[in-house]
């Protein structure tokens, strides 16, 4: 396995670092929002490396909801692109750690009710849908059996 290549962003950097030294027990929130994430570990598309991504927490039984929302930039984030190219991720959720497989929600009934689950728990993904043109990627991760 590649090694790991922290964020570029100083701030996503810090919080993975604190939030996995810790064992899942401090840098547990996005920011000052006091709202919970979890830590996304996957590969890069084009390095190879391993990468670790901070999303809001939000979860639909088993299954974490993942929303490429980059905050309503005109374009996906980097790690949705990762994604497609290998849907096989670890979730660390606080002290627990979770093989998942992500896959692309597809179906305009289970969009719209995943969409409604992950707005009630981060209201600012609606404001983001808002500021872009694009229709923000929901993904689901599913436990690997």
């Amino acid at each position: 396995m590649s090694d790991y290549i922290p964020s570029p962003r100083q701030w996503v950097a810090d919080q993975v670092e604190l939030y996995e030294e810790s064992g899942g027990t401090a840098g547990l929130t996005l920011r000052d929002t006091g709202l919970p994430v979890i830590i996304v570990t996957h590969r890069g598309r084009k390095t190879g490396a391993v990468r670790k991504t901070p999303l809001m927490r939000v979860v639909d039984g088993d299954n974490y909801i993942l929303v490429a929302s980059q905050g309503g930039m005109p374009k996906n984030p980097l790690w949705y692109y990762n994604l497609q190219a290998d849907p096989d991720v670890e979730i660390r959720d606080k002290e627990e750690v979770y093989a998942m497989r992500v896959r692309e929600v597809v179906d305009a009934a289970e969009r719209e009710r995943l969409w409604e689950i992950a707005v009630e728990a981060f209201p600012p993904y609606q404001e983001y849908q808002g500021r872009t043109e694009r229709v923000i990627p929901i993904l689901v991760a599913e436990p690997v059996a």
